[in-house]
């Protein structure tokens, strides 16, 4: 029964990441305005019905698959940074790529940023989300803090610090309707951060 019930899980997971997958796909094709839940559904091969059982709206499903996308993105550019480098200053390093092609997808960032804040329901999901990017970055710096005690929590200290320093930015933007520079304010909000030189035991 416990084969049974995690194949289950397993397909009914891989379902809604596909269905994620598509809706990114094709916000990024369309924008997010003029793809539906239909297209999205079509794109994934799963039927409207199904469609709504995984995702109540099709801005959750595009939200989900964009971010989806993205905590990937920028775990693979932390990889990237040299393992000698501090844990703040490879999560400096990954955002300064990351904004690299911002003015030729300026209009996709925006669109995402509002397509966050867009509802109570969407800005709730959006902070939830957050969790799991500040777990993914404390991830992929751990290995740089060397040995850590089990209850060291600055790995996930940088990860809740990244994403407030970017999310404020993102709100700062949004305030000017995205006409400014978004990573340098990214930068700007990163550059403030600290962290003490080592809290390995505490709890």
């Amino acid at each position: 029964m416990t084969t049974v019930t995690s194949i289950r899980t397993d397909k009914l997971a891989a379902t809604r990441q596909r269905i994620a997958d598509a809706a990114a796909r094709l916000a990024n094709e369309h924008g997010v305005t003029a793809t539906t839940a239909d297209q999205i559904a079509a794109e994934a091969g799963v039927g409207r019905a199904t469609f709504f059982r995984h995702f109540d709206s099709k801005e959750l499903a595009v939200a989900t698959g964009l971010a989806d996308a993205a905590i990937f993105v920028i775990v693979g550019l932390l990889a990237e940074v040299p393992p000698e480098v501090s844990p703040l200053d490879a999560v400096r390093a990954a955002y300064r790529r990351l904004g690299a092609d911002f003015d030729a997808n300026r209009q996709a960032f925006l669109d995402q940023a509002e397509l966050c804040r867009s509802s109570p329901a969407m800005f709730a999901w959006t902070l939830h989300l957050y969790v799991d990017w500040e777990a993914a970055i404390a991830d992929a710096v751990r290995p740089r803090f060397g040995v850590l005690g089990p209850h060291d929590p600055r790995p996930r200290m940088v990860g809740a610090m990244a994403m407030a320093a970017v999310r404020l930015a993102c709100d700062e933007w949004l305030v000017d309707r995205g006409r400014g520079d978004l990573p340098a304010l990214v930068q700007a909000h990163l550059n403030t951060l600290q962290l003490p030189p080592d809290t390995r035991g505490a709890r």
